[in-house]
């Protein structure tokens, strides 16, 4: 890639020739790494006009680099980074003398919220039992490249080179409406939906709107970790409820909540699907003690045993349900493609809120999925997916019951994870190291609860992005590490 001469810049300051600065200028572009072997030098005029000085000061000092071998000249062609240039230190120096007291100056801190790790290369592990990753063996990629080119055309120029403001893809939001919601029971009108990035901005959108310090929010425990620093950031009073194997218990929630964040389809992360029964206490609580309920309806496409319960929304009657829903899952996880499903007051603050910080998603993904979406290839996609998690699955619940591992929760409809538990008193996190030098991957379950100790005792096991063949190999390596 040619270097371009914009990256030059004279300092007024420097002590010595105009020649002796450019020589030091690339040199030093040499020595941190950011001009490397084989890359082209602008020409000696282009840097000359950029500069404001002579084209015979600029040929001398790349004359001086050749001779130095920083640089090597091809006759017309120009010049380029010698090969045999010194190499970068590998520790390269500081040149900013950075005073600032960071931890005084930094009002709030993000960097040390607990999360699931998601290792970078996953897919070179021989046993990934890793959560929401996409599998490429069941992604239709070629039809998701004809999509994306054809957002590209003349016709949907708008769509791809617009600002739309705060507004959404229309043929995105309708489809939403006429047929993902339809399928959960949920009937809404475009003014009731709001596109966001993935589940994870839904959420915050959701918190920030409707949280303050005077305000108490009620979430699940386990959860969600995202979600769990989403509400710390709103500081409101945090009250976690502890989840059974029906999962939340409307019993067990305080009388003087604001909001309650759920998961009843599909609980986060111990995979147990609220009755209906529940489901209609928990409505009525809302409406007896006014509170809200945001409802994460993650996962519901992968339901390849038994037919999805309805969902929360569908049976509220009051407005009460925020619902939040997310393609991430079931397409890929790097689209970070949601959307939200509010009253209309409510989304049109949401929608406010999104326009400060990001006004709206790329068109060009927007139209790109709404193509895909309504052209059949989603679902197309959806049952490849539903039957190679199937598949999975089967392989997955013989191999465990072989291995005598303890399964503490898996999905009733399919889902595409188990919560498992440890023999007593194996710690978790003291195995995650030693599974993973042996090919094995898996998530830890300290994350997910509010008191990480809690955690030690349990993992998440997915199977949604390892072939079938390499289950069994997986849960017996696994297995022996638990018991050693």
């Amino acid at each position: 890639m040619p270097i371009s001469e914009e990256t030059f810049f004279l300092d007024p300051r420097f002590e010595g020739t105009l020649q002796s600065q450019i020589q030091q200028l690339v040199a030093e572009g040499i020595l941190s790494g950011r001009f490397q072997p084989g890359e082209k030098l602008p020409s000696s005029r282009k840097l000359a006009n950029h500069l404001g000085v002579s084209r015979i000061t600029v040929t001398l000092a790349y004359n001086e680099l050749i001779a130095d071998d920083y640089l090597t000249s091809a006759g017309r062609s120009g010049y380029y980074v010698s090969h045999s240039a010194p190499p970068p230190p590998e520790i390269p120096q500081n040149r900013s003398n950075d005073t600032v007291d960071w931890a005084r100056a930094i009002g709030q801190s993000y960097s040390n919220v607990r999360q699931v790790d998601k290792p970078s290369g996953w897919g070179g592990f021989p046993y990934p039992f890793v959560y929401g990753q996409a599998d490429p063996t069941l992604f239709d990629q070629q039809n998701w490249r004809l999509c994306a080119l054809q957002a590209l055309g003349k016709k949907d120029f708008t769509s791809l080179t617009g600002d739309f403001a705060d507004r959404d893809d229309p043929q995105l939001v309708e489809f939403i409406a006429r047929h993902t919601l339809p399928r959960r029971g949920i009937l809404a009108r475009p003014e009731e939906i709001l596109i966001t990035v993935g589940a994870q901005n839904a959420l915050w959108i959701t918190a920030q709107l409707l949280l303050g310090q005077r305000r108490k929010a009620v979430f699940e425990n386990p959860c969600y970790p995202g979600l769990r620093e989403v509400l710390g950031q709103t500081r409101c009073h945090l009250s976690p409820v502890d989840v059974d194997e029906k999962g939340l218990d409307p019993e067990k929630l305080p009388s003087d909540l604001d909001v309650l964040f759920a998961t009843p389809s599909h609980q986060c992360p111990t995979t147990a699907t609220m009755p209906i029964e529940r489901r209609r206490a928990l409505l009525e609580k809302a409406r007896a003690d006014d509170f809200l309920i945001v409802e994460d309806d993650y996962e519901f496409e992968m339901s390849f045993l038994t037919t999805a319960s309805p969902a929360l929304k569908s049976l509220d009657e009051d407005g009460r349900v925020i619902y939040v829903g997310s393609f991430s899952k079931s397409l890929f996880p790097g689209l970070r493609l949601g959307y939200l499903v509010g009253s209309e007051t409510f989304i049109r603050e949401a929608r406010g809120l999104r326009a400060t910080i990001l006004r709206h998603l790329p068109g060009h993904i927007q139209r790109t999925a709404a193509y895909f979406l309504s052209r059949g290839h989603y679902d197309a996609l959806v049952r490849r997916i539903r039957l190679a998690l199937h598949e999975r699955r089967e392989v997955m619940d013989r191999a465990i019951r072989t291995q005598g591992l303890e399964i503490a929760g898996a999905a009733q409809f399919g889902g595409s994870s188990y919560w498992m538990a440890t023999p007593p008193g194996v710690n978790i996190d003291e195995k995650v190291e030693a599974l993973r030098k042996r090919g094995v991957l898996i998530e830890p379950g300290m994350p997910f609860f509010e008191d990480a100790e809690d955690g030690r005792g349990y993992f998440r096991l997915a199977y949604s992005s390892i072939p079938a063949s390499r289950i069994n190999d997986g849960i017996r390596i696994l297995a022996e590490e638990l018991r050693s």
